[in-house]
């Protein structure tokens, strides 16, 4: 067999898609050479990296050997040979190279994706939680003897890298069944029955989730670039995915494929405490969380259970802020974290303004610019009451201060209390997990509705 990966071709501004370029490679790969494509995989990288597109995809293609015997007969050796020739053929077609920001690049390895080495399936670790360079890339592809190609500076080769070294790396796996427009249509508006995209999505649920937004009243499923994709559908089950997208009436589909794919599994948060050097930033508790926020960096995303530390406050553009600590009281030196909720979360908005100060939680998002952007929370433990200024138990009003230090006392009645006290707190939020809804959900965030989460979940649909 064969592995080839590829990223970086696509264009921020005019266009492509790196999974329709993977797509064109996969058959002419099965035009051009003795192999048949076993598999695609669509990677998601880390997305707080500052070159990626809105996604940050790399893909790789499986590609097996006909004969079944090529580490034997020699053939091998001409089967990664002739897809490297392939691959750059295509990649030279489609890629948008004239594009200063797009820097194609492919990695050919000759093995089967099971026998990935290890420093190659952790390469691909690292590169969805962390930061790594091109020359790293090259290295590792020198390193293991893989042929590889790019262009401009050639960045695509660490997307490519990784896309190799996934299948050993990662262990959840969900599926995206994607479907193409005919080339001239591209960067005219996509002609999708919304009836018929909410019936199927509606059909496909749960097993198929962030195919619409219910709330919101819009297709998730339904890119609004300029570039190839007519719409693609994301589940657990590749047959479901399937039947959503058959159910979908549209203008004329060119192609369609399947992907294998790290959406929807939060991968980019389960190594997100991890050096690449295998060092850790600050403790680790049992649950994967981080105790202590001292460590955390811009451009990672993280897990961490910490505590409200101030109330939830609203700012200009309806982006929604508050304070996270690492400790339950000030005095105990704590750090603190913005976490802020924007605007495009939407109705999500609303659960964080129900946060109280003294709220136990467990965040999760990218931080950027010290704040943590909010991609879902658990709560863990609710404050339940309040401190308020006495009522008088004779009459029945709020008594008023009787100085500094000295107390509370009711001037009509002559009536006193030392302190305040405490009261029921209504709270409308529960224990358990919230997130986002979908129209504002990354591609690699894990819905609630998949499950395997710690505590009572409450979706978005």
């Amino acid at each position: 067999m064969a592995v080839i990966g590829l990223d970086d071709t696509d264009s921020r501004t005019r266009g492509m898609c790196t999974t329709y370029v993977a797509v064109q490679v996969a058959r002419a790969l099965e035009r051009g050479t003795t192999g048949t494509v076993e598999r695609l995989l669509l990677i998601r990288l880390n997305p707080a990296v500052e070159f990626k597109t809105r996604g940050n995809a790399a893909l790789a293609i499986h590609l097996e050997d006909a004969d079944n015997g090529a580490a034997e007969s020699g053939s091998l050796e001409t089967l990664t040979e002739t897809a490297y020739e392939v691959t750059r053929d295509v990649l030279g077609e489609l890629a948008i190279v004239d594009d200063e920001q797009t820097n194609p690049g492919f990695v050919i390895a000759g093995h089967d994706p099971e026998e990935t080495p290890k420093a190659v399936s952790k390469f691909a670790s690292d590169a969805i939680t962390s930061h790594l360079t091109i020359e790293d890339a090259m290295a590792l592809a020198d390193e293991h003897g893989y042929r590889h190609w790019g262009a401009g500076n050639g960045r695509g080769r660490i997307g490519a890298m990784a896309a190799v070294g996934a299948w050993t790396a990662l262990e959840d796996w969900t599926y995206e069944y994607i479907s193409y427009r005919n080339a001239d249509r591209w960067g005219t508006d996509r002609e999708v029955d919304l009836e018929s995209v909410f019936a199927a999505a509606e059909q496909g649920y749960p097993t198929v989730w962030d195919t619409v937004d219910r709330e919101e009243g819009e297709t998730v499923c339904v890119p609004h670039t300029p570039g190839p994709i007519l719409h693609g559908i994301r589940g657990d089950d590749r047959e479901a995915v399937k039947a959503v997208a058959n159910a979908i009436e549209s203008e004329p589909v060119l192609e369609r494929q399947l992907f294998v794919t790290n959406q929807g599994t939060d991968a980019h948060l389960g190594e997100g405490c991890e050096h690449s050097d295998g060092s850790l930033e600050g403790q680790v508790r049992p649950d994967g969380t981080l105790e202590g926020f001292d460590h955390v960096r811009d451009g990672h995303a993280y897990r961490l259970t910490g505590w409200v530390s101030s109330e939830p406050t609203t700012r200009r553009g309806g982006h929604v802020f508050f304070e996270f600590a690492d400790s339950k009281s000030a005095a105990d030196s704590s750090t603190t974290l913005t976490c802020a909720a924007f605007e495009p979360t939407k109705r999500f908005r609303d659960r964080v303004r129900a946060l109280e100060v003294g709220d136990r939680l467990t965040v999760c998002g990218e931080v950027s610019d010290g704040t943590l952007k909010l991609e879902k929370f658990a709560v863990r433990a609710l404050v339940t009451t309040e401190r308020v200024t006495p009522t008088c138990p004779s009459c029945d009003r709020r008594m008023e201060s009787a100085g500094r230090n000295q107390g509370y006392r009711c001037r009509d009645c002559d009536t006193s209390a030392e302190t305040k006290v405490e009261r029921p707190l209504e709270r409308d939020l529960e224990i358990g997990w919230y997130e986002v809804p979908p129209c504002a959900r990354r591609h690699i965030a894990k819905p609630l509705i998949r499950g395997g989460f710690d505590a009572p979940t409450h979706p978005e649909r």
